[in-house]
């Protein structure tokens, strides 16, 4: 007998396939916030006003914001899907609700912003997918004095009746619907977030899901109507209605990749910011290294995970120069190596010493990160691997057991050069991966 959580489960895998394949994304955070340029929590740090914040939505014209070029980008970097907020905590709409006056297409720029971003990117052949905050501080049915996160938290002066709740969930509930009726098929829907109290069947959680499933049943939907950080439904055989079709680990990258509880594989997927912010911040310029991100992706990936990676744009439109560089450089890596990582997962071999493995199929990628002394050392594999290539060129890597290592015979060791026991650079020292071709066997 098929139970509803198995149900649930079953469904969850098929909608996730693609999911799975693509493993790299954009995250896209933009909004009022790229004015100010201090990230996208301006309003909650700075415990600002409506009335504070307005001057952010009377000046926000992004002149030279052009979706296509943003497009590119992802493309050129190898990310396969995008994510946009079209809605933030802020409440601030990057498209042409007929429930709010608080959206672009009422600032000077005039212009349905999500719309063009779709357009834009689905012409790239890119997945698409929105962001919408479910809390709302622009709202006013939204509870603000005494809430957790509300800029207004400590302030009674807004002090909100609890009986009017059920209007913003309306108003929430009704922009979904938008969103899901408004602008063609979308791939993704991103929720943020749960806490507290403020979680699951506060949002009518329920009703929202057979609502998004009865609109675009295909949509892949995060875990955080549920939760934000720790246990969550997903994670168990008994899975809730709401609990989502993936994981979503914010800044950090699961041990040993996410399961339920019963060992199965779960979707995840870490979003990672490129600088220290989501929303631009004009004076952030820790930027993390193209290697960190490829090496990262690639940790994502042997832990059967994906990355979404973020960029912020700054209040012209444009992605900061720092952003394009460091995908330009990844993008490069991943024209060469993306085999190692579209359709891979976790392999069936221990953690090596010099970097890490993914695996499609009886295809294992070594992906090497430290020079050896000698030889690079494959545990376990002697015997099993008929072929050896540089991926990124194809050329020959040469297999043996070196005359130093007679006590290793049940591994394999390689090298680019001959003689095999001397040292020799990597060919790419950010990240040089090796095809492994098993033998069918194995």
């Amino acid at each position: 007998m098929i139970t509803t959580q198995n149900k649930l489960i079953e469904e969850r895998t098929e909608r996730t396939k693609w999911f799975l394949q693509d493993r790299f994304g954009m995250f896209i955070h933009w909004g009022l916030y790229a004015i100010p340029a201090r990230g996208e929590w301006v309003r909650n740090g700075e415990r600002l006003t409506v009335e504070q914040y307005q001057p952010y939505f009377d000046a926000f014209n992004p002149q030279r914001y052009n979706p296509t070029e943003w497009a590119r980008a992802a493309k050129q970097a190898g990310m396969k899907y995008a994510v946009l907020t079209a809605k933030h905590h802020d409440g601030f709409c990057l498209f042409d609700s007929q429930l709010t006056d608080y959206k672009s297409t009422n600032t000077p720029s005039g212009r349905d912003l999500v719309r063009e971003f779709l357009d834009a990117f689905r012409a790239e052949g890119i997945k698409v997918g929105l962001y919408y905050s479910i809390i709302d501080w622009h709202h006013e049915d939204y509870p603000a004095y005494g809430d957790l996160h509300h800029p207004m938290r400590d302030n009674k002066d807004y002090q909100r009746d609890p009986a009017t709740f059920p209007r913003y969930l309306e108003y929430m509930h009704g922009q979904v619907r938008e969103l899901l009726t408004n602008y063609g098929k979308l791939d993704i829907m991103w929720f943020d977030f749960s806490y507290g109290e403020m979680s699951g069947e506060k949002w009518r959680a329920t009703e929202l899901m057979e609502m998004i499933r009865s609109i675009q049943p295909h949509l892949i939907i995060d875990n955080r109507l549920e939760v934000n950080d720790g246990q969550a439904s997903i994670m168990t055989s008994n899975p809730n209605v709401y609990s989502g079709d993936f994981c979503s680990p914010e800044q950090i990258i699961p041990t040993e990749g996410l399961t339920d509880n019963e060992g199965r594989s779960l979707p995840w997927e870490a979003c990672i910011t490129l600088n220290n912010n989501w929303g631009y911040a004009a004076h952030d310029h820790t930027y993390k290294t193209p290697q960190t991100v490829i090496r990262k992706l690639v940790e994502c990936v042997s832990k059967n995970g994906n990355m979404l990676l973020n960029v912020g744009p700054n209040a012209n439109g444009e992605i900061p120069v720092e952003s394009l560089r460091i995908l330009e450089e990844v993008g490069e890596w991943m024209n060469a190596n993306g085999e190692s990582i579209y359709g891979c997962g976790k392999a069936d071999l221990p953690k090596p010493d010099w970097g890490r493995y993914t695996q499609k199929g009886n295809t294992v990628y070594a992906h090497i990160y430290e020079e050896n002394i000698g030889p690079i050392h494959l545990p376990g594999l002697a015997g099993k691997i008929k072929q050896a290539r540089v991926l990124a060129d194809g050329s020959e890597v040469f297999l043996s057991l070196p005359w130093n290592a007679s006590q290793y015979s049940t591994d394999a060791f390689m090298n680019f050069h001959r003689p095999e026991h001397s040292t020799y650079p990597l060919p790419d020292p950010r990240n040089t991966v090796i095809e492994l071709k098993l033998i069918d066997e194995m």
